[in-house]
C-alpha cells in the first residue's frame, strides 16, 4: 500500500512561511481563504460604551460594543491605564454575564420545605429580607458591644467596589461585624 503524502505537504503552512520568508509567521503566508474573509465581531457596532468590569476591586476597563440597542460583544479597554485591554477569566466571560439567554430575571423563592419555586416581585422580595435583617438583629443583639453575631454577609464575585463599599456601610451601621467579600478568581 502506498501512500502519497505530497498534497498534504504542498498545503502545509511552514512552506509557504519559508517560500514568503514570513519566519514569524506574522504576515499572509498563515492566512487561509476563509481567514482573509473574516472580519472582526466588534465591526458591526453602531457605538461602544467605556465601562467597568463587575467582578472585582481592580476595575479593569471595558469596551462594550452595541448595535441596535443590544450588546454584541464586550473586550478590554485598550486605553486603561489599570488593565491596559487585558481581562482575566472572568472578565473576559462578562459577555455571557449579560446576554445569557438561561439568565434568570426575575425572584424566585421557594417556601421552607418547599419543593417548587414560585415567581414573586421584587418588592415583596425585599420585604421578607427587611423584615428578617429586623427580626434577627433584634433577637441577636448584643448591647454591651453594640452588635449581632446572627447576621453575616458574603458578597459574591459579581459586586463590584462600589456595592462593596456600601454593602459595608450598611452592614456596619445594623451592626453587622461578619462581612467578607469573594471577589477572587
Amino acid at each position: 500500500m502506498e501512500i502519497h503524502y505530497y498534497g498534504v505537504v504542498h498545503t502545509w503552512p511552514l512552506l509557504e512561511q519559508i517560500r514568503q520568508r514570513d519566519l514569524t509567521a506574522l504576515g499572509d503566508s498563515v492566512l487561509s481563504e476563509r481567514s482573509r474573509g473574516l472580519t472582526p465581531r466588534t465591526s458591526s457596532a453602531d457605538k461602544v460604551v467605556k465601562s467597568i468590569c463587575p467582578y472585582c476591586a481592580v476595575g479593569c476597563g471595558q469596551d462594550v460594543y452595541v448595535q441596535d440597542g443590544r450588546i454584541i460583544d464586550i473586550e478590554g479597554n485598550p486605553d486603561s491605564p489599570i488593565s491596559r485591554g487585558c481581562l482575566c477569566s472572568k472578565g473576559a466571560a462578562t459577555f455571557q454575564l449579560v446576554t445569557n439567554p438561561t439568565r434568570v430575571q426575575r425572584v424566585l423563592y421557594r417556601k421552607p420545605y418547599g419543593v417548587a419555586w414560585e415567581t414573586i416581585s421584587l418588592e415583596q422580595a425585599m420585604e421578607m429580607v427587611a423584615e428578617r435583617v429586623q427580626h434577627t438583629r433584634e433577637a441577636t443583639w448584643d448591647a454591651a458591644h453594640r452588635r449581632t453575631l446572627g447576621i453575616a454577609h458574603l458578597g459574591g464575585a459579581t459586586l463590584d467596589n462600589e456595592e462593596n463599599y456600601l454593602i459595608k456601610k450598611l452592614f456596619t451601621a445594623l451592626g453587622i461585624v461578619q462581612i467578607e467579600n469573594q471577589a477572587r478568581i
